[in-house]
């Protein structure tokens, strides 16, 4: 049984966590308001961006004139997995998710004979990652220095993609992140990002008939690389979003759990307390008696 004095610690101790998980569960908060609007803010010209792709790409179909970004090598048997994970932890489950459905990823394009190739955006995802597929790892990208994301990151990502394209290491690119829906609520998200895929709802927003000026394999030889650094700039901002969202409800739930523990701590040592009070009690009426 713990004595008096390591209880009262204990107790000191948890309440010092409970501080620190209090103002860090502010701290998310007030960075996830910025967060948020800037996911969502992005999202309409996301949308916007692809369905203007999608028409062009309709349009163009699977001539011998399309650009290679959107028709593909011809092949599909070297995959290159760009995972985007955040810097530090304390966020719950949000980097084990994603970290999760490329593992999923990884073991089903294995089991299908095709050759996978990782390439990792944040320290937690390349962590998770080397433990199981270190032989895998082709680049990462640390972006533990900037403060706010911005579109030059997501330019920076997409080159180095787009290099190791136009080099032939590999055939097929998706990206990894974390969608954000609320607080509580995080999607991981696998979206294929070279060759590019473009939805039904996407080719269906564009209407009307459009002349394009010059041609439409000469816009989309223009707008696809841009389209990659706008894929990977939204999913970097849904990431920044849903990581401070992640953190303000596992911080949330750290000082709750430390409050609970402080008032079991405190009712162990009230017990303690009366106890050693008793038994002292005991031995002075014992001894008066005795003398």
């Amino acid at each position: 049984m713990p004595s008096l004095k390591d209880l009262k610690n204990r107790i000191a101790s948890v309440k010092n966590t409970r501080k620190i998980t209090k103002a860090m569960q502010m701290v998310a908060a007030a960075k996830l308001r910025r967060a948020q609007e800037a996911a969502e803010d992005a999202r309409p010209y996301a949308e916007r961006f692809n369905a203007v792709l999608a028409g062009l790409a309709a349009s163009v179909g699977q001539s011998d004139t399309a650009p290679k970004l959107l028709t593909g090598t011809g092949s599909d048997q070297v995959h290159l997995l760009v995972v985007l994970t955040a810097e530090r932890g304390l966020c719950g489950g949000f980097n084990a998710n994603i970290a999760k459905l490329a593992r999923t990823k990884i073991a089903e394009l294995q089991a299908a004979g095709k050759t996978v190739k990782i390439l990792t955006v944040g320290k937690k995802g390349r962590d998770v990652l080397k433990r199981e597929h270190a032989a895998l790892f082709v680049g990462h990208v640390d972006l533990s220095e900037v403060k706010r994301i911005g579109y030059s990151d997501a330019q920076t990502i997409a080159k180095d993609v787009l290099a190791r394209f136009d080099a032939g290491e590999f055939d097929v690119a998706t990206i990894f992140y974390s969608k954000f829906q609320n607080v509580v609520t995080q999607i991981p998200t696998a979206q294929q990002i070279i060759p590019a895929q473009f939805d039904a709802s996407s080719v269906e927003a564009v209407s009307g008939v459009v002349d394009y000026e010059p041609s439409e394999e000469a816009i989309l030889a223009d707008l696809l690389p841009r389209g990659v650094a706008t894929q990977i700039f939204s999913g970097l901002l849904e990431n920044g979003a849903s990581e401070q969202g992640a953190r303000m409800s596992a911080m949330d739930n750290a000082t709750r759990n430390a409050g609970e523990m402080i008032d079991k701590l405190t009712i162990e040592y009230n017990r303690s307390r009366q106890a050693v009070i008793t038994n002292e009690l005991i031995e002075i009426i014992s001894g008066a008696e005795a003398l």
